[in-house]
């Protein structure tokens, strides 16, 4: 079907804002001609795209199925758009990274200290998700790289993935739980204390809960977060037993002490995930060799 490129990138921007006025702002054209190419695109595709009413905009079942494909096509083009002007140097451009907030905090950090230091005029965006949604943002088309936690099912789509730091995850408590230091716990022991870990969504959620289920128990925790710092904080005014990884905690935490197991927690990773199917820039090339 001959349809011009126009229409789905319009179709794009009005899908994304879910606004005609917004994506009107954003392309630098009327709200009218934006009504009108979506308009031309439904009556070419006979499907209506969107539900409109006075006070918002809502996509069809055959627009939420149309946005899916046309997303991370617009995010090729632009991206290869991207790289033709910064004409493959590091001169300029932009630098797209997906990571999660703990890796952001606890590791990224220094790393992006250092490459803006060597670049400042690479434009550095960093979108924080869960690990899982990261693998989204990638595929997507909306990051050039990922930086997340593995075992992750999610990345067996991934075409490559680096392995970049090694690391252990760790049961830490206040002197609330003094009476457990220096002795070495069974998970089954754990299950009588209250546990704080990260919500059903997260990688690491799922590390733990296959854990217990390996040896044959169950695992009800007693506060689940989005956050490792708040964990963290929870665990430090004595709500309970937190689950985080070792890089997040300082090995002389005047607060918290890290809990002895007899069930080996076996070590995890953080990884740098990228596609093959599109070429990477020479920015994102040189951050990921930086790692």
């Amino acid at each position: 079907m001959d349809i011009n490129y126009e229409l789905y990138k319009v179709f794009y921007y009005v899908a994304r804002t879910l606004s005609f006025s917004e994506a009107s702002k954003q392309l630098f054209i009327s709200q009218s001609a934006v009504s009108q190419s979506v308009k031309s695109l439904e009556t070419k595709l006979n499907q209506n795209l969107f539900i409109r009413s006075t006070k918002k905009v809502k996509l069809t079942p055959e627009g939420e199925v149309l946005f899916k494909h046309i997303e991370p096509a617009v995010n090729l083009i632009m991206r290869g758009e991207q790289q033709i002007l910064d004409v493959n140097t590091l001169g300029g451009g932009q630098l797209r990274i997906g990571a999660t907030d703990t890796i952001c905090r606890y590791y990224l950090v220094p790393y992006l200290k250092a490459f803006h230091a060597h670049f400042p005029s690479v434009h550095i965006k960093v979108t924080n998700q869960i690990s899982s949604r990261c693998v989204d943002l990638l595929e997507n088309g909306q990051v050039d790289l990922i930086v997340t936690n593995y075992p992750n099912s999610r990345l067996s789509g991934v075409g490559n993935i680096r392995k970049v730091k090694e690391f252990k995850d760790i049961f830490i408590a206040n002197d609330h739980f003094s009476h457990l230091k220096g002795k070495p716990l069974r998970l089954e022991q754990l299950q009588g204390y209250p546990l704080l870990m990260l919500d059903k969504n997260s990688t690491t959620s799922e590390f733990l809960h296959n854990l217990f289920q390996q040896n044959q128990l169950e695992l009800v925790p007693e506060i689940e977060l989005s956050s490792n710092d708040l964990l963290i904080d929870l665990a430090r005014i004595g709500l309970g037993i937190a689950f985080v990884p070792d890089f997040c905690l300082p090995e002389n935490d005047p607060d918290l002490f890290r809990l002895q197991t007899t069930d080996i927690i076996p070590s995890r990773h953080i990884v740098v995930g990228y596609n093959d199917q599109a070429p990477i820039s020479e920015a994102a090339r040189y951050f990921i060799e930086s790692l």
